[in-house]
């Protein structure tokens, strides 16, 4: 029995972690591709929302700062080819 109530609780926290994961993966897709309020709103909370977005991306499992770096760096890409874009016309 004790067994059950161990694996039940690790099942609940994976679960956990999917939707919490499932919430920045919609950040993210609203942050690339949203209206622009949507596109402010998640470009606010992964750059700037310090306190829910590193207790979002703890309950994840995700580490936030690795998660931002990466973000980071996929905005400043995007950044240079637009401005690449913008110096062609």
């Amino acid at each position: 029995m004790r067994h059950n109530i161990v694996n039940g609780n690790k099942d609940k926290d994976i679960a956990e972690q999917k939707l919490w994961r499932a919430v920045i993966v919609n950040t993210v897709r609203e942050w690339i591709r949203g209206s622009l309020q949507r596109k402010r709103e998640a470009e606010q909370f992964l750059f700037r929302d310090d306190q829910d977005y590193r207790t979002v991306c703890l309950s994840a499992g995700i580490d936030p700062g690795n998660l931002r770096d990466r973000l980071q760096k996929i905005r400043a890409r995007a950044d240079s080819d637009a401005h690449a874009r913008a110096s062609k016309n």
